[in-house]
């Protein structure tokens, strides 16, 4: 964790609230498919808050700085920190599902209606 993404990331401050936050930093696992987006982090503890993608599942909650700097896997390597990610919104990494299902319903529940009114 370098001070130029600490001061950034006491500038975006606390993003729990947000809908679309924006992930300011990215470890990955170079042998593996773990990748950690951090949207908030805790200088004191060493905590970041964020989204897990490539692991058992995909979700939010906190990791450890620490604790990813002490895995080691295959050929000594370790989890690094991605120095060419720019940041981007939740939205950008995992877009928004279309409301597909939704309009297909609609679209024939409307159909159904215009065919009773066509009855009457």
């Amino acid at each position: 964790m370098t001070k130029e993404l600490e001061k950034r990331f006491a500038q975006v401050g606390d993003q729990s609230d947000k809908e679309n936050p924006t992930f300011i930093a990215k470890f990955f696992d170079p042998v593996g498919s773990g990748t950690w987006y951090a949207t908030e982090y805790n200088p004191e503890s060493k905590i970041c808050n964020g989204y897990v993608t490539g692991l058992a599942f995909d979700e939010w909650g906190s990791f450890s700085i620490t604790e990813l700097e002490s895995i080691i896997r295959p050929f000594g390597l370790g989890i690094e920190r991605d120095i060419h990610f720019t940041e981007m919104s939740y939205h950008d990494l995992v877009p928004p599902k279309p409301k597909k299902r939704k309009l297909e319903l609609q679209e024939l529940k409307e159909g159904k209606e215009q065919e009773s009114d066509k009855e009457r």
